[in-house]
């Protein structure tokens, strides 16, 4: 007997509303013996906490402190078994702590760390702190408070927000990029890097902000003006310490093949790298010099009217002729101080500029000779730095070219008789090469072939394959970040000290590793972190520091740091051996937890993170630090948690929720559960506090069974609903899919509450079930149930298939191949049973009871239908 069910019709509908997915083919469940701590509970809870009150302040409390005094997340490598990696984005401490969206990432892959315990997998579970970065460091300019205490304040609060949450980390691994025993590593792969030739010095024009003494990236400036402040910007060339990832394009985009990556991550990846095939092909100038430039439309060359070249091109100075210095000169001043993004704007909102530089180029095939021009629309960092122009098939060029009134010629058309109509737009498609002399009438793919023989035949270009992705600019003018381990000779007269400002000559063109042995190398303390107007940084006032004399020799450190990407790069493989002062990592751990499982981040700033750490871990494999070609075999994003404005939370919103002020109101469970039953993992949701209440009530139906639990048989609709629930929740976690599995164990629970006597075998599945998602529940409950140790690693449940099978089936029935009713049927009736209880039916009865039958076709478990 039963007792009220309007909970469960609810739930039912809300299940329904959520679109559970159906059933699936049984999935391989491993099952073990639980594993406990060998010893009970100190300090059990009060008679009034452990029976029909939860306590979640109380409960969470005690329950966090057992499993930090028992070690109970300790990870550890048993013979024969297999491992599961799950690791988070490391997380920026910033001042302002977690608000409620950041838990939702680290929750799901917690609820798979401890899920995966309990299959019998040793898991290792970590986190840490990437906390170099340029807000503690902004925070000191303001504030005179050094970085590194800041950063050490701020960690410290978040650590207390995620342990409150009931995280199953291993502690023991805790690291921070600022760590000395961290970063010295860092520094080492870094000098791997230089001693492979990948790390090199070169001159890169940068945005530089004389104002705020910085380099800017190009979306932080605007017309030539900071975003920051509107000062005003220049391009500069600036020595900068540059990693060579573009040697490494190839097997970037190959490794990206058998990866359980989201598709948008995986096609950002491969934009990113931008593989192209083409064709190089090399313009005359003047009396010796040529002008190269990359297509991937060479089947267009015949439609070239003009060249361009890139203001800071090399070859502008030299090919000017003196009638158009002055406006060339005038020209690349006002360019200089454009950004990237601005000058790269496509459309009418962004008016083409250009001078032309008074040289002409050979066409390679057909010796004609086309202006150049210089132009701030093509890039000195993109390709060649120079363009053939085709005004008729590119929309670039055809908007320069109405600009300049500067000739456009088709050479491309939809169909061969299209070969004389004006264009009044670039035509960008595929067709067929029209006004192309011999390559007239070819379809575009043939076309480019044959133009790509004629050229390499003339000696002139060839086919070749290039990248959208440049080398990595990996320095920084900044003081909060590792010290990039390099030193260089000092030129100065004998007797005198470059730190008292004795005239000298850094050697930049002569760097010198710093000994691994003398890592790592330390920031010095200073007091003033502004970036000053040298555009060396700030670490160049540190005198004392940058200068020192070996062996009766001056030398001086460099004073770029690294980007803040450096840290995160490898953070992954530290955690495998964390107290390893002797290597980064060992072969043993490294063949023990490497590759990481699952990797749990945003998306937002996933694509250059996961394209930096690939091309380390690749650098690394390829020296044989790792026998793993990949680092993260399976990605997932979670989504975006909005306030309940529907906005992205922000301070200047006022629609931040703290999750320290859910968990002081509701538990930290029920903040668990809300974000995990808010919806699908992936996707977008709005925060709703008034929400939070359906889950709370969902835990404490979950303990007050515990408290109720009995021996008692379980009648077969309990029997089978549980061994359903088991399946369905099992598939679940295996997807992720966890909104629809907790709406799964709401309905079990509900059943369960409307029983008189509530079977503790039951209970105690639900409870292992609830506990990855409610790990404080699951742990009060299993210890109310009798218990005594830990469920961390007791056993996954299992489910017979044959219970998770209804015997009976609803059928439509049909007359005439109309629906007249419904009826309930064992799987197993036979043709007469079925005939028997249609008929039975008033609504078929009424259409066909009085005629007679000519036909009964009847398919088990899925349709009557009566022919009369």
């Amino acid at each position: 007997m039963r007792r009220g069910s309007l909970g469960l019709a609810f739930v039912l509908r809300m299940w329904a509303v959520r679109g559970l997915a159906p059933l699936v083919p049984k999935a391989q469940i491993l099952r073990r013996t639980g594993q406990g701590l060998g010893s009970a509970i100190a300090g059990a809870a009060d008679a009034s906490t452990s029976s029909r009150s939860y306590e979640h302040s109380q409960i969470e409390a005690k329950w966090q402190k057992y499993w930090e005094d028992n070690k109970t997340f300790k990870a550890v490598r048993r013979p024969g078994k297999e491992k599961k990696f799950v690791l988070d984005m490391f997380p920026y401490p910033s001042g302002s702590g977690l608000h409620v969206g950041h838990p939702e990432g680290y929750t799901a892959s917690d609820i798979m760390a401890r899920y995966w315990r309990m299959k019998d997998f040793d898991v290792l579970h970590p986190m840490g702190w990437d906390a170099f970065g340029l807000p503690a460091e902004q925070y000191a300019i303001q504030t005179g408070t050094p970085p590194a205490s800041t950063t050490k304040g701020n960690i410290e609060t978040f650590k207390r927000q995620l342990k409150s949450l009931g995280f199953s980390f291993d502690w023991e691994r805790e690291l921070a990029t600022t760590d000395e025993d961290y970063f010295k590593w860092t520094q080492w792969i870094f000098l791997q890097l230089f001693k492979s030739g990948l790390a090199a010095q070169s001159e890169v024009l940068v945005n530089w902000c004389p104002k705020l003494g910085t380099v800017l990236a190009n979306e932080e400036v605007i017309d030539g003006l900071s975003e920051r402040g509107d000062h005003p910007v220049v391009r500069i060339p600036l020595r900068q310490w540059v990693l060579k990832i573009t040697q490494y394009a190839d097997e970037l985009e190959a490794g990206l093949e058998g990866l359980e990556w989201p598709e948008g991550t995986m096609t950002a990846q491969k934009s990113w790298i931008g593989r192209s095939e083409g064709t190089e092909i090399s313009f005359g100038v003047g009396s010796g010099d040529e002008i190269k430039v990359f297509t991937t439309r060479p089947d267009t060359i015949m439609g070239v009217t003009y060249v361009v070249l890139a203001p800071e091109h090399p070859l502008v100075s030299s090919i000017v002729t003196e009638e158009n210095r002055q406006a060339v000169d005038a020209y690349l001043e006002v360019t200089a101080g454009k950004s990237d993004l601005d000058r790269t704007a496509v459309g009418t909102s962004k008016a083409k500029t250009g001078v032309p530089t008074g040289a002409v180029a050979r066409h390679p095939l057909t010796g004609e000779e086309v202006p150049v021009w210089v132009a701030d629309y093509v890039l000195g960092s993109y390709g060649t730095g120079a363009v053939m122009a085709v005004p008729g098939h590119d929309e670039r060029d055809f908007a320069f070219a109405q600009a300049m009134d500067l000739p456009v010629k088709r050479v491309v058309a939809a169909k061969a008789d299209e070969a004389d109509r004006t264009l009044e737009e670039a035509f960008t498609g595929m067709g067929v090469a029209v006004n192309s002399g011999d390559f007239d009438g070819l379809k575009t793919a043939k076309c480019k072939k044959a133009v790509t023989k004629a050229i390499t035949d003339k000696g002139a270009g060839s086919a070749k394959v290039t990248y959208k992705l440049r080398d990595w600019v990996f320095s920084r003018q900044r003081y909060w970040g590792e010290p990039i381990p390099i030193y260089f000779p000092v030129d100065c007269a004998p007797g005198s000290d470059p730190r008292k400002g004795d005239e000298h000559t850094i050697l930049f063109d002569q760097p010198i590793a710093v000994s691994e042995a003398d890592l790592p190398l330390k920031l010095p303390d200073m007091d003033n972190y502004e970036p000053g107007d040298d555009p060396q940084g700030c670490l160049a006032r540190a005198v004392d520091w940058r200068f020192f004399e070996k062996d009766g020799k001056w030398f001086a450190r460099e004073t770029n740091t690294m980007p803040q990407w450096a840290g995160s790069c490898w953070y992954y493989l530290r955690f495998a051996d964390p107290k390893n002062s002797e290597q980064a990592w060992s072969a043993e751990a490294d063949e023990s937890w490497l590759p990481v499982d699952l990797y749990v981040g945003g998306q937002e700033h996933a694509v250059l993170h996961l394209l930096y750490a690939r091309f380390w871990h690749k650098v690394l494999f390829t020296l044989g630090f790792t026998k793993h070609p990949e680092p993260f075999r399976k990605l997932v994003h979670q989504g975006m948690i909005l306030g309940s404005d529907g906005e992205k939370m922000s301070k200047s919103r006022g629609n931040v929720v703290n999750p320290d002020d859910v968990t002081s109101e509701y538990g930290a469970d029920a903040l668990r559960l809300y974000e995990m039953f808010m919806g699908p993992l992936e996707a977008t949701k709005p925060w709703q506090m008034n929400q939070v209440t359906g889950v709370v009530r969902f835990r404490n139906k979950v303990h007050a069974l515990a408290t109720r639990a009995e021996e008692a048989e379980m009648d077969s609709e309990t029997l089978k609903l549980l061994h359903k629930t088991m399946k369905k929740v099992t598939q679940d976690m295996d997807a992720m899919s966890f909104n629809t599995g907790i709406a799964a164990l709401m309905v079990l629970t509900n059943h369960l509450a409307g029983l008189d006597k509530v079977p503790t075998e039951a209970v105690e599945k639900l409870v292992l079930m609830v506990s990855p998602m409610a790990p404080h529940l699951g742990e009060e409950c299993w210890e109310l149930l009798g218990h005594g140790e830990t469920l961390a690693y007791e056993g996954w449940v299992d489910f017979d298939e044959a219970l998770c099978v209804d015997d009976v089936v609803k059928l439509g029935v049909q007359v005439n191949g109309k629906v007249r009713g419904e009826v309930e049927l064992s799987k197993t009736a036979d043709q007469d049973d079925a005939r028997e209880a249609a008929l039975a039916i008033p609504g078929v009865a009424k259409f066909a009871g009085d005629k007679p039958i000519k036909k009964l076709i009847y398919v088990p478990g899925r349709i009557i239908n009566i022919i009369v």
